[in-house]
């Protein structure tokens, strides 16, 4: 069953990822020895290495990239600083210490983040919360300042990388975009509009956005979910909105209010827009659109789509209900990347 996700990764998958190819490239002497045998059924030996290849059939090409470049980021740190260190005749840990001048988290700070962040806390009180907020937030203010001096390190040494990510060519021809047609970065978003996941990470997708303009070029395809009633006619509506050049401002009005998209309602939604209400009725009584709804439901199942959001960033896959920064990370690594081919920068969205 497809179901809408809020992160693209099980905590289990990462942990039995880790483990395989900890197994495979040899963490440790008994790993290494992939003949060991693990466990045994009657007279039937199970070797770790059977193991092993197991493991890694349930991992997707993006996870195990993932977990390569996380760990060849903290390869190429873990360098750096010993580097660094070393020059200044202490130890990482001293020199990081050094190096860190982390603002004191007061009780003022923490009563700041809360009041701007009710709405995740529910019905807990600041006095409730407070005690384990205080040191949550000091802990993620030394973190940003120990990031920057990493980044500092990184900043002042040539450091390539040369681990490609894999890329999938999505099929996006004529469907709805916004930013200009030549950007260097195409990010192709499969979307359900009754999805919870793809509204909040709308927020995400606005700032990149803004922060990138025509350097971005959004994409929205269709993949309504069959666990959602109404998934299939908001799609429908939706392309119906974009007949009358209303796409884009019909997608943010169903996403602004997910509670009002049965029919009658993506109807009054038309209206509220000044749609042609007699034009657009015809469209969605007959599901006029159906038939290209489904086949970008194809397509995103042919690239392995399994729920919602799901986003291709120069072919890159990004999954689930993501922070900004993710999608940065992908769009500033495409950025610096001006060797790679235009195809290939592109692949994302074939035009």
């Amino acid at each position: 069953m497809q179901l809408s996700r809020p992160a693209p990764i099980a905590a289990i998958v990462i942990a039995a990822a880790i483990f395989a190819l900890t197994s495979a490239f040899g963490g440790n002497a008994r790993a290494a020895n992939s003949d060991t045998v693990v466990a045994t059924v009657g007279s039937h030996r199970i070797t770790q290495q059977e193991m092993d290849a197991k493991l890694l059939q349930s991992i997707s090409p993006t996870q195990l990239y993932d977990l390569r470049k996380n760990a060849l980021d903290t390869m190429i740190n873990d360098y750096l600083l010993e580097q660094a260190a070393t020059r200044a005749h202490l130890t990482p840990e001293q020199y990081i210490k050094s190096q860190v001048h982390s603002k004191k988290i007061t009780e003022a700070d923490a009563r700041k983040f809360y009041n701007e962040n009710k709405a995740r806390f529910g019905t807990t009180t600041f006095d409730q919360i407070k005690q384990r907020l205080i040191p949550a937030l000091q802990q993620r203010e030394d973190s940003q300042q120990e990031d920057r001096v990493i980044a500092n390190l990184r900043a002042g040494q040539n450091v390539k990388i040369a681990l490609e990510a894999p890329r999938a060519a999505v099929v996006s021809t004529g469907h709805p975009s916004l930013g200009a047609k030549d950007a260097p970065i195409t990010m192709v978003e499969f979307g359900d509009f009754q999805c919870p996941f793809c509204r909040a990470s709308e927020k995400s997708v606005n700032e990149v956005r803004a922060k990138y303009g025509n350097k971005l070029r959004i994409v929205y395809m269709d993949f309504p979910l069959g666990i959602h009633e109404h998934a299939m006619d908001a799609a429908n509506a939706a392309r119906c909105a974009g007949e009358q050049d209303k796409f884009w401002q019909y997608h943010d009005a169903m996403f602004a209010d997910q509670s009002k998209l049965a029919p009658a309602d993506l109807k009054a939604s038309a209206a509220k827009l000044g749609l042609d209400k007699k034009k657009f009725d015809a469209c969605l009584d007959k599901a006029k659109y159906q038939p290209q709804i489904q086949q970008d439901m194809a397509e995103a199942t042919k690239l392995g789509v399994s729920g919602t959001p799901t986003f291709f960033i120069n072919g890159r896959e990004l999954s689930g209900a993501q922070p900004a920064r993710k999608f940065e990370d992908i769009i500033d690594d495409e950025m610096a990347r001006a060797d790679h081919p235009a195809a290939q920068r592109q692949a994302s969205a074939k035009q």
